[in-house]
């Protein structure tokens, strides 16, 4: 996640600092900070004009084109808030691929903290939008069962036989209960809508969503979830209607909605011991 006004910004090296004046030439340097997103990249920051991102590794070089094309096409579905738009093209510095992006004023909300009144149209705005040609085209539709590789066959295949015993007939009810509701159209779904993702004003008004990274198509219910996860299931029950917040529990029960990214690619998990590690705390904790 980028987080443009959270965390704790550090000092920006040198070389980062070079790239950022390379893609963003009259920025204001003096007040560049830096920003950690994951282990994928350097978030440079310069604020009130642009995010620099700079991979970390060959695979989020290879990845941040079309990450980019992503924010293209979200910015072109006239949402009624702002997103990120790219400001450069993706450049590359030896093995580094770098981007810069607008920046987004506001900041998100402490966990537990939010007006239902301001996430309710949220959540009807990204479950409204048209999906164009160039949505389809940039965002992956997870499927249930596909090669062994849907989320469902990773999930029963792959994860509820290493977990606890304790756990495993448990998982195994609640992932049936998952599969047996019915399946709705493929909405834009953020993936990741909660905490410093989603900017507020200091009046509480919305500004923007920022880190569309995990943007996928596929039941809204699921952006509800995250919201819910991090703002609290007491506002989502007010901020959405009764059938959106019990498909919202039901994605959540199974191993934590936050987790079901990693299931969603269409690609084996790169971790499976690590997956079900987090997957056992949340369930612990719980």
């Amino acid at each position: 996640m980028i987080r443009h006004n959270g965390g704790m910004p550090q000092s920006v090296p040198a070389d980062l600092l070079e790239i950022a004046e390379a893609l963003v030439p009259d920025a204001p340097l003096g007040s560049a900070r830096l920003a950690e997103q994951g282990n994928m990249h350097h978030v440079v920051l310069l604020p009130d004009v642009a995010a620099v991102r700079i991979s970390k590794r060959p695979l989020a070089a290879a990845e941040l084109p079309r990450r980019v094309a992503v924010l293209r096409a979200v910015a072109a579905a006239g949402l009624p808030f702002a997103v990120p738009v790219p400001l450069s093209d993706v450049t590359m510095f030896g093995e580094r691929a770098a981007v810069a992006i607008s920046w987004i004023g506001g900041a998100g909300l402490p966990q537990g903290v939010g007006d239902p009144m301001a996430f309710g149209p949220l959540l009807e705005a990204l479950r409204e939008v048209p999906i164009s040609p160039e949505l389809a085209a940039v965002l992956h539709t997870p499927s249930r069962h596909a090669d062994g590789l849907g989320w469902a066959d990773i999930l029963t295949e792959e994860v509820v036989p290493r977990l606890p015993a304790r756990w495993r007939d448990g998982v195994r009810q609640r992932l049936d209960v998952l599969l047996a509701m019915e399946e709705v159209p493929a909405r834009l779904v953020h993936g990741d809508l909660g905490g410093g993702n989603i900017h507020f004003d200091g009046d509480g008004k919305l500004v923007g969503v920022v880190d569309w990274d995990l943007a996928i198509l596929s039941d809204p219910a699921i952006d509800a979830a995250l919201v819910a996860t991090w703002h609290g299931w007491d506002l989502l029950r007010v901020a959405a209607d009764e059938q959106t917040h019990r498909r919202a529990w039901t994605w959540n029960d199974v191993v934590g909605v936050e987790h079901l990214h990693a299931v969603f690619t269409g690609r084996p998990l790169v971790s499976v011991d690590g997956f079900v590690r987090a997957v056992v705390d949340w369930l612990e904790r719980g």
